[in-house]
């Protein structure tokens, strides 16, 4: 079962936060540098997620972790030491290393609530101050990140930044697959909306003995995972109004889940239907964050469908979801992409967030702040994000004959433990060759062992009817502090409740659930966000593009 910080245990840490040193000074006296070097070595550490793979290298000692650090030495002369945290629990492993004071000079989380709550303990800097002064130093950061996301964060009422936001290379998020060998066994053609793709689920559990034979009995129609606001992310936000206001959709806005936004509610409805209709993993809510039951599940042949980030199947070369199904099942055994989840409109809307990614900062403990932001500035650097992403030529990648960037499997050393090494390239998600054309050409080439076809598909349909989100800058929500690990728990308890609960109790477990959530937090967050957004933008529904 998944680990999470209790909101008592939470407030037991923030507690013993209390004890950590007030923010240093932004300025950097006597830190001169010659050619960008220092004179003196210095020394920092950066946090680098853990997330165990099978077969992968440790995240703190590898081919690529000396890569940095040789070149960090050779530019800066600036020692560098990673530090793992568990991926898969990283917001409460922050949370542990802030409130004991051991968190690395570096440190990232897609959690931007438990960066609020210890700024405002004096646990985190400043960063304002060191982007505008070191800007000179700092051109591959400015140049990559620019101003919308090193100032994403920036709070418009006081100026401080307590974080900047890394840069989307591309905004694909969610997809929806099946298995087209299944489909072609059976007669059906790919389902476009959501009676076809229920008809066509309702098709693989009548006819489990054709399409699995002796293992008829573990058939799986369609799979979720515990956290259903993720994984069924378009159905959901398919009854989510398309043309919903700025204003409603930012105060609804603080589960990323879409928890609270309305229509939301009838999306589980149709999943619940689903799930009591035989048509659904029946044990989905059992296994927690970074258990591989499910994959070991899809790989073996037994998954007819799933929705889930926009390249699931064919990610991690040999071992990929996809190459795996192809040597148990046989060569025409394959996942596709559809897109089958209208909304109201008859599109298919696909809510993503603006360019931003991960949370960068610093905690108070980092005393060498400009050596800092000179690895930030060296790590988005477009000839090491390029190195780090695709690796040495004959390797880990070819270069085809029109120029593109071939990705081929890796082994040993040379093994990415995440997609283009994003857990290094902690400034950029998303393939970025230095020569944009050139990464244009190599999206589809970019997974070893898959058809580029299926990548540009996916890339499609992912890129289909997206509606990208917008800077809503308010300034702090005090009520968010320290209120996300707690919430997101209650969210992921309530949608896998409701999912599963007897269609008759559908409506009583919600909402209850539901008013759980609010009444532990979630309704004073939304209303602040209200009384900020007329505080700040006034009496409108919609913010300039």
């Amino acid at each position: 079962m998944r680990s999470k910080v209790s909101k008592k245990a939470l407030a037991v840490l923030l507690a013993a936060s209390m004890t950590l040193p007030m923010a240093i000074s932004a300025s950097a006296e006597g830190e001169e540098l010659t050619d960008g070097k220092f004179a003196e070595t210095k020394h920092i550490t950066v946090e680098v997620y853990d997330r165990g793979n099978d077969g992968g290298s440790d995240p703190t000692n590898n081919k690529y972790t000396k890569y940095i650090q040789d070149k960090m030495m050779e530019l800066h002369n600036v020692e560098v030491e990673f530090v793992a945290v568990p991926r898969w629990t990283e917001v409460e492993q922050i949370n542990n290393l802030l409130a004991a004071g051991d968190a690395p000079d570096i440190c990232v989380t897609y959690d931007y609530p438990t960066i609020q709550t210890y700024a405002n303990m004096g646990g985190v800097l400043d960063l304002a101050s060191f982007v505008d002064d070191y800007k000179d130093q700092l051109p591959n950061l400015w140049d990559w990140l620019g101003e919308t996301n090193l100032y994403w964060d920036k709070d418009p009422s006081t100026g401080t930044l307590w974080a900047i936001e890394a840069k989307l290379a591309t905004s694909n998020r969610i997809n929806t697959f099946v298995r087209k060998d299944w489909l072609d066994a059976l007669g059906l053609a790919e389902p476009t909306t959501k009676q076809e793709f229920e008809d066509m689920l309702i098709a693989f559990r009548d006819n489990a003995e054709t399409l699995l034979g002796d293992d008829a009995d573990k058939m799986i129609p369609y799979s979720v995972s515990y956290d259903v606001g993720w994984r069924a992310a378009t159905l959901i936000e398919s009854f989510i109004d398309p043309d919903i206001s700025d204003r409603e959709y930012y105060v609804n806005g603080f589960d990323d889940r879409k928890f609270t936004e309305p229509g939301t509610k009838e999306g589980v409805r149709l999943l619940n239907k689903w799930y009591n209709d035989g048509l659904m993993w029946k044990d989905f809510a059992l296994y927690g964050s970074g258990d591989t039951t499910e994959d070991d599940m899809m790989k073996a042949g037994y998954v007819g469908a799933f929705t889930h980030n926009w390249d699931y199947p064919y990610r991690n070369g040999e071992d990929s979801i996809l190459s795996n199904l192809k040597r148990m099942v046989g060569e025409d055994a394959t996942y596709v992409v559809v897109d089958p989840f209208e909304d109201s409109k008859g599109t298919h809307t696909k809510f993503v967030s603006g360019p931003i990614d991960r949370k960068i900062f610093f905690p108070s403990t980092n005393d060498e702040p400009l050596a800092s932001m000179l690895y930030l500035d060296f790590i988005s650097a477009p000839e090491t994000i390029e190195y780090l992403q695709i690796g040495d030529e004959g390797v880990t990648h070819n270069v085809l004959d029109d120029g593109a960037v071939e990705v081929i499997a890796a082994t040993g050393d040379d093994i990415q433990n995440s997609g283009f090494n994003i857990d290094y390239t902690i400034t950029c998600n998303g393939l970025k060759l230095t020569d944009p054309e050139v990464t244009l050409k190599s999206t589809a080439h970019s997974y070893a062992g898959i058809d580029p076809a299926l990548v540009e598909e996916a890339d499609k349909v992912a890129n289909t009817d997206m509606r990208v989100g917008k800077n809503v800058n308010v300034g702090a929500i005090s009520a968010e502090e320290g209120m996300g690990p707690a919430l997101s728990e209650k969210r992921d308890v309530a949608y896998d409740n409701a999912v599963i609960a007897a269609p008759e109790e559908f409506d009583a477990v919600w909402d209850s659930n539901m008013e759980d959530y609010l009444s532990s937090g979630g309704q004073a967050i939304a209303d602040e966000r209200a009384e900020k957004w007329v505080a700040t933008f006034g009496d409108v529904d919609t913010l300039p593009e």
